[in-house]
């Protein structure tokens, strides 16, 4: 850990994460981070020493110039400090980053010697993952954790996931063995539109954060930014009659599963027939669409109304 300058003493400290790579679909977690840390202006006080985590040629450090002299910045997690005073006074950590490419473990026990040294109370891991959800839908979140007596408290989800993971879910782990409060916030993001950025997810992260730590978020000019990608989504899947008729299966689907009398058993049999009508049309391809979001041909899911993507990041937080 390279030490950048002496944090104060923190009143009531919760740590938030996200990090860029294979649990930030379309960019939607590091995104909510980066507008925590620009709205509430963090002040990075330590950050991990990119030598011992990043693979170089994975992930390249970037030249810039200060006044005419050339700066590099390493692909690395920094960690900043907020106080945020409404509608309580408490310190938020940041920690922003990139899902490191080796000694996964070492790299956890490194944040958590800090969140035990700033006296952290909670962690809080944000994450995004592709799912079968329609772009035209309120974003889903899901809050899960791995403590029994915390998912309780907090009216949480316990983690089940068994399946290959990324920094999110072992840093997940890893606070639950060391004895730290740990939850992650899950935003699904429409597989068929995946290209980052997707501000819709972010603010439904942000929000779920908002009352998760009774925490006011100014959201500045998320919610157009999030209005003006659903019209443009809107746009490109009425040029596309696949498109457009996979999202009306998907919201046909997400209303049948939010009625009380719905059933797995009815859902699946709704994408079983959905599947079969795709068979009787034919074998098809992507199709590049022009624009801010591309619109993908839907793949059939790997099980009736779950992509893998789902299955690996709906519990693994």
């Amino acid at each position: 850990m390279i030490e950048l300058e002496d944090v104060p003493e923190l009143i009531d400290p919760v740590m938030v994460c996200a990090f860029e790579g294979w649990n930030d679909a379309g960019d939607a977690a590091s995104a909510a981070l980066a507008h925590l840390d620009d709205t509430w202006g963090g002040k990075v006080f330590a950050a991990l020493d990119a030598e011992d985590y990043y693979d170089f040629q994975v992930n390249r450090p970037t030249i810039w110039l200060d006044g005419g002299i050339r700066r590099i910045t390493w692909p690395t997690t920094r960690l900043s400090v907020v106080r945020v005073t409404e509608p309580v006074t408490r310190d938020v950590v940041l920690v922003r980053g990139i899902e490191p490419s080796m000694r996964w473990r070492s790299f956890c026990n490194e944040l958590l010697g800090f969140a035990h040294e700033l006296g952290i109370e909670l962690v809080v891991i944000l994450g995004a993952l592709l799912g079968d959800t329609p772009h035209s839908r309120p974003v889903p979140v899901s809050g899960v954790t791995s403590d029994p007596e915390l998912a309780r408290r907090l009216d949480l989800e316990e983690s089940r996931y068994e399946g290959p993971t990324g920094i999110v879910g072992v840093l997940q782990e890893a606070c639950t063995h060391a004895g730290v409060p740990a939850v992650t916030l899950w935003a699904a993001v429409p597989h068929y539109v995946a290209q980052p950025p997707n501000p819709k997810a972010t603010l439904a992260l942000l929000n779920k954060l908002e009352d998760l730590l009774d925490l006011r978020i100014p959201p500045g000019e998320l919610g157009e930014d999030a209005r003006a990608w659903q019209l443009g989504v809107d746009q490109l899947a009425a040029e596309d009659s696949e498109v457009a008729e996979y999202v009306q299966q998907l919201e046909e689907a997400q209303d049948t599963a939010e009625l009380p009398e719905a059933s797995g058993d009815a859902i699946a049999r709704e994408f079983e027939r959905y599947l079969r009508r795709r068979e009787n049309v034919g074998p098809t391809g992507e199709k590049p669409v022009s624009g801010h979001a591309t619109a993908e041909r839907p793949a059939e899911p790997e099980s009736p109304g779950t992509t893998r993507e789902s299955q690996e990041g709906a519990e693994e937080e």
